[in-house]
């Protein structure tokens, strides 16, 4: 084991002390409801909020805690990004990417993750995982890869960056799903991020031209899947045995669930000081309305409750060293998180709705954060049919239609 594999995490608060970084998430909340004007303008996250990412370690929870991680258990993403989405979405959304890919890199070679986090071990690292616009190809100590890239989320704050291209085999066999840990300053940002809504995310198009990266930062899919990976040896805990797009639907919905929950807290506090203009009345005081709020209330709640329990059931089951989950619990788990977008996006509707015309003013955070859903809901995590679909197919024995899964 290197020595950067020794570290005791005495830069970022220690593992017992993880209740302490879900308070920082929730005290954060009114600082970033004040930056988002900000971050709209730079259509990126200021350098202060990316600051206090680096300074409360909350993008640190699936981070192992050999080089200062939390490893906290998955339902960590969930307490982290609730918050976070109730104070802002674009903050919410580039954070779970962060999050997602320091998860990610424990699955590199010891070597790889010593690149990132030896020197740098609070580094923020942004990621597409699109394979199939990258083209790579093997060469003398590592792989050349080229494409262009959209949607990369948070890509301005980060110090690295995980891209994707399918490899040419050397036997001229079927390309191989590949992964590539490289820094971001090998990466060319296009400025393309322009969006109705997450305009502070940051999600920028990245290229690179026959990039060499080295072989100890590639991996293939294979060291997603569950069972064995690549840094399997240096991070053996149970929260890495999971196969990784299992888990990536839940760490998306937490943050359109805190979306939505903004919306909903923002709604009730216009609408106790609010009166109807045509009647007069308090805003409050119609049943149909009073119903509307606690169905939206209930979505959220289930919703919320939906994917913790599947957090629960995975870690309960990654305790066993060998767990490797089928293609119909694979599925199961993406499906109940894209079923869980989905009454997030409805609590959304039902409050847009409820809202009125007040809404659609370009200074009211109802209509802003409903937008901001709207953009969130196109996410492949959230694309209720073909989730759904893969589970259906694995139910009845059809291969996967989603080959990274």
């Amino acid at each position: 084991m290197s020595e950067a594999s020794a570290r005791t995490g005495s830069d970022m608060p220690a593992a017992e002390n993880y209740e302490a970084v879900v308070r920082h998430a929730h005290d954060l909340i009114p600082i970033l409801r004040q930056r988002i004007p900000e971050a709209d303008d730079l259509r990126c996250l200021p350098d202060a909020t990316c600051a206090d990412i680096r300074r409360t370690g909350i993008a640190r929870v699936l981070q192992p805690a050999r080089y200062g991680g939390l490893e906290a258990p998955l339902h960590s993403m969930v307490d982290i990004l609730v918050p976070a989405g109730i104070g802002c979405g674009s903050t919410s959304w580039v954070l779970a990417q962060y999050i997602m890919h320091n998860y990610m890199i424990a699955r590199w070679p010891e070597q790889a993750q010593d690149d990132v986090w030896s020197h740098q071990p609070d580094a923020l690292v942004s990621g597409i995982l699109i394979p199939r616009i990258g083209k790579a190809k093997r060469v003398d100590g590592g792989v050349s890869l080229t494409g262009r890239w959209p949607f990369v989320t948070g890509v301005p704050g980060a110090d690295w960056v995980i891209l994707s291209g399918m490899t040419e085999e050397p036997d001229g066999g079927a390309p191989t799903e590949t992964y590539f840990l490289i820094p971001a300053g090998q990466v060319e940002i296009l400025d393309t991020w322009h969006g109705i809504g997450l305009k502070g995310s940051g999600s920028h198009d990245v290229q690179v031209h026959d990039l060499v990266v080295p072989d100890h930062r590639v991996v293939t899919v294979d060291d997603f899947r569950g069972g064995d990976f690549a840094g399997r040896a240096s991070n053996p805990g149970a929260v890495f045995r999971p196969p990784v797009y299992m888990t990536f639907g839940i760490l998306l919905t937490a943050s359109v669930i805190g979306m939505a929950r903004y919306m909903l807290d923002e709604y009730l506090a216009q609408t106790r000081k609010s009166v109807t203009i045509m009647s007069g009345a308090e805003s409050g005081s119609y049943q149909a309305q009073q119903i509307k709020i606690a169905e939206a209330a209930a979505n959220l709640q289930a919703a919320e409750a939906l994917i913790r329990e599947d957090c629960r059931i995975i870690t309960e089951r990654s305790a066993d060293e060998n767990y490797r989950p089928d293609d119909v619990e694979r599925t199961n788990y993406r499906s109940n998180a894209a079923y869980a977008g989905r009454r997030a996006f409805e609590a959304a509707k039902v409050l847009w709705d409820l809202a009125g015309a007040r809404a659609v003013y370009k200074g009211n955070d109802i209509g802003r954060v409903f937008l901001d859903i709207l953009v969130a809901s196109r996410h492949v995590t959230q694309n209720f049919d073909a989730n759904l679909t893969d589970h259906g197919r694995a139910q009845v024995g059809l291969p996967l239609a989603n080959p990274s899964l």
